[in-house]
């Protein structure tokens, strides 16, 4: 059974990608942040930096609206 990549479930410290804008917290799709916090089950504080490494801000983020992002290739099932 194939997992879909949007299941995978995420930890603290994963790297997320954004899935959508969020005006309102000052963030925009494709942005990437780090989950610095688990709140609950399915929402995740997420922090974001720019690239020298200064924090943009935070976000309170549900499981559906990020992509954990991946650095090693997953092994085909």
């Amino acid at each position: 059974m194939k997992i879909s990549v949007q299941m995978t479930p995420a930890k603290l410290l994963d790297v997320i990608a954004l899935l959508e804008d969020k005006p309102a917290l000052g963030v925009s799709c494709g942005q990437v942040g780090t989950i610095v916090e688990v709140l609950a089950p399915e929402v995740f504080e997420v922090e974001f930096c720019d690239g020298e490494g200064r924090t943009i801000g935070f976000a309170e983020l549900h499981r559906a609206d990020f992509l954990v992002l991946r650095h090693e290739p997953a092994l085909a099932a």
